[in-house]
Order: structure tokens, then C-alpha cells, then sequence
């Protein structure tokens, strides 16, 4: 990602240990944060749906937008399984190394090639895929890279939660597209990313078009707060 948000962020933390966030903007919400440290975190602190996750993981993994390395960590260390991490984040990816990654490479997703028993897509994984219009080749991907018997564990939120008005009902306007495309910008003190497209699905949308391009897909576990574990399989 131009200017490399995550990669300058992730770097100052694991060089001087100071706390900071990295902003998220949004034309349609408030502004958010995402707490560096959080990156870093321990399975004891994990959210039990990326335990879970985890857990299921099995034989040879790829880890999908790994930033600083946390699940990759724990699976490689802990459960001893062969495991690649991947980010388009060049400064994560240092991180990774610096944190004893083993094997881990600053690539794209749709660029990367091989052969996998789990694909990981956490932090809501969904949201690689951008928009509902980029199924059919996220898929082709998923199909590119797994093997037979594998599986891929993805985690995402159902936003329909935004749009609850007093008395408990839903509101949302059709016409303005799917309510779980959002378009993001980051700042990091004095870096800003270009813009761009992420998806936040709910389940039964996910499950409609797993089906739709071959994939079997199971709800494993639900969040806290509208969010799910799932499992596509071939």
C-alpha cells in the first residue's frame, strides 16, 4: 500500500515500545482507530473467534495479510506447523522477520502461488475482497491455492448493526449498494494512504456466493458484536 501505513506504524511500536494508532477514515462514519499494540498481541488476548481459527488451523498454513505476525507466530511456535505469511506491507513484513517469522514474503494475495492446507483471512478477511463485484475472482484465487482436502478460515462482521434505528429496526437504502462496501483511508502521523475499497460481509451473504463459485462454507463460531468465523471448503 502506497506510504505503507501499517509497515511504518508496526515498526515504530516494535522499535520504541510507545503506543500509538493508526487512524481510519471513512466518508460514511466517524473516524476510527486501530491501537498498534493490538497488532502484537498474544492468543491469550486474541478474540476467541481468532482462536478459534487457530485451533482448526492444520498442516501447511498461509497467512494472509500476517502484519505484525501474531497468528503466524503462534502457529509456527506453538503448534509447530509449516507456515507462510504474507502482506503487502514491506515494513510488516521486516517486522515479521525481525520477530522470527520464518517464512514470509511482501505479496499480494492474487500474486502469490502455492499449495495449502488452511488459507487464514483474519481481522475481518473479508475485506481484501473489496467489493461484492470481486467474488468470482477471490474465489479462483481461493481455488488456485488449496489443496483438496483443505480448508480456508475467514472472519468478517455484519454491519447491519450501523443502521438500527430507536425502536430496534433496520433501515437501509438499496439504492446506495450493499451496506458492507466501505471505501477506507489511513493516516499514521504524517503519512495517508490512497484510498480504498473493503468488505465487510454478513454470513448469509458470504454463504450465497461460496455456493455460487463451488465452495461449501459453514458458520464455525459468532463474535461479540455481529462478527463470524467461517469455513469454505472445495
Amino acid at each position: 500500500m502506497e506510504n505503507d501505513i501499517f509497515g511504518a506504524a508496526i515498526t515504530d511500536y516494535f522499535e520504541t515500545g510507545i503506543p500509538n494508532s493508526i487512524i481510519v477514515r471513512s466518508n460514511e462514519f466517524d473516524d476510527d482507530e486501530i491501537p498498534i499494540p493490538y497488532l502484537f498481541r498474544t492468543f491469550p488476548k486474541m478474540p476467541k473467534i481468532e482462536q478459534k481459527a487457530l485451533d482448526l488451523s492444520f498442516g501447511k498454513v498461509l497467512d494472509v495479510g500476517c502484519g505484525a505476525g501474531s497468528h503466524s507466530l503462534y502457529l509456527q511456535n506453538e503448534k509447530k506447523l509449516d507456515v507462510t505469511a504474507i502482506d503487502t506491507s514491506a515494513g510488516a513484513v521486516n517486522i515479521c522477520k525481525k520477530r522470527g517469522v520464518i517464512t514470509v514474503s511482501n505479496i499480494d494475495f492474487y500474486n502469490h502461488k502455492g499449495k495449502y492446507d488452511t488459507i487464514l483471512l483474519l481481522m475481518n478477511g473479508s475485506g481484501i475482497i473489496g467489493t461484492l463485484n470481486n467474488f468470482a475472482s477471490f474465489f479462483d484465487k481461493l481455488k488456485s491455492l488449496l489443496t483438496s482436502n483443505g480448508q480456508v478460515l475467514i472472519d468478517s462482521s455484519d454491519l447491519i448493526y450501523l443502521f438500527e434505528d430507536e425502536n430496534g429496526e433496520y433501515w437501509v437504502d438499496a439504492a446506495q449498494g450493499y451496506y458492507g462496501e466501505m471505501q477506507y483511508q489511513l493516516d499514521y502521523k504524517n503519512k495517508t494512504s490512497q484510498k480504498f475499497d473493503w468488505l465487510y460481509v454478513d454470513y448469509n451473504t458470504l454463504q450465497r456466493a461460496a455456493v455460487f463459485n463451488d465452495f461449501n462454507c459453514e458458520l464455525i463460531t459468532e463474535g461479540d458484536h455481529y462478527d463470524y468465523l467461517a469455513k469454505l471448503t472445495l
